[in-house]
């Protein structure tokens, strides 16, 4: 089967990037390991070496006989969108341990839905544009940093396991790759409202140039954003993720009081 650009298709074909990935994934005999976007199954195959059984969420159509027909009853295979895949459903065998080689059109909002979800998810295994994982792990100040970095420390661990060369891929390619792992778990810092949280992020972020007093003025004015120990003078780059929950808590207090009136 040929790579389809409509579904962001690279096939992972390097075996010791193969090698590497499962080495990092440790899958054990009782997981429930969930891979996205199997393709032609040459990481599918490594798993089920050390696994046995496992679920895979494909889009593309024409894939999934051939899948279904190579690997047998230790493979389900799951004909669908992994952006619209029911996740919780999956998770009733136990909290998901998710892997995959990810089109990179769908990396982003992908990350947002899982860590924003119900489905428990014990940890993500993922290969992404290199790009968007120096945005996961970038901190304030730092060139990369911006919404996906507020949105996945307030949510998860993440950790850059190595970086892959576009010869790794049929087709390459043109920008270079990287795996990461993500360990959902609870904020390091307190974070009654991830809602809160998470329109703040959006609104700064949503206007970076601009600084807090602006960005944030249809949320909170100057005093608010200075009452919660942040310069309304500062822009988005140079908030930690800590600063933005302690805004996103005076913004639940403002529309408590706001529903009080």
């Amino acid at each position: 089967m040929k790579a389809r650009k409509r579904f962001g298709q690279h096939f992972l074909h390097d075996p010791a990037v193969l090698g590497r990935i499962v080495d990092a994934v440790a899958p054990r005999p009782g997981d429930n390991l969930v891979e996205i976007g199997p393709g032609r199954g040459a990481l599918t195959e490594r798993l089920l070496e050390r696994i046995g059984r496992l679920t895979a969420i494909e889009i593309d159509r024409d894939l999934v006989p051939a899948l279904r027909a190579r690997f047998g009853e230790a493979l389900t295979v799951i004909e669908a969108d992994a952006l619209k895949a029911d996740y919780a459903a999956l998770a009733a065998a136990g909290p998901l341990r998710l892997v995959g080689n990810l089109p990179y059109n769908i990396s982003s909002p992908l990350l947002f839905a899982l860590l924003g979800g119900d489905a428990p998810v014990a940890d993500m295994h993922f290969m992404l544009q290199k790009e968007v994982v120096d945005r996961i792990v970038a901190t304030a100040g730092e060139r990369d940093y911006g919404r996906l970095s507020a949105a996945v420390a307030a949510r998860a661990e993440a950790e850059v396991l190595f970086t892959v060369g576009p010869g790794a891929f049929n087709p390459p390619p043109r920008v270079n790759s990287a795996v990461v792992r993500l360990r959902p778990r609870p904020a390091p810092f307190p974070l009654p409202d991830p809602a809160a949280y998470d329109r703040v992020v959006t609104a700064a972020f949503g206007q970076r140039r601009k600084t807090l007093r602006n960005a944030l003025s249809g949320l909170l004015d100057a005093d608010a954003i200075a009452a919660a120990g942040v310069d309304p003078g500062d822009r988005a780059e140079r908030i930690t993720p800590e600063r933005f929950a302690a805004l996103a808590l005076r913004l639940s207090d403002v529309d408590s009081s706001g529903r009080g009136e």
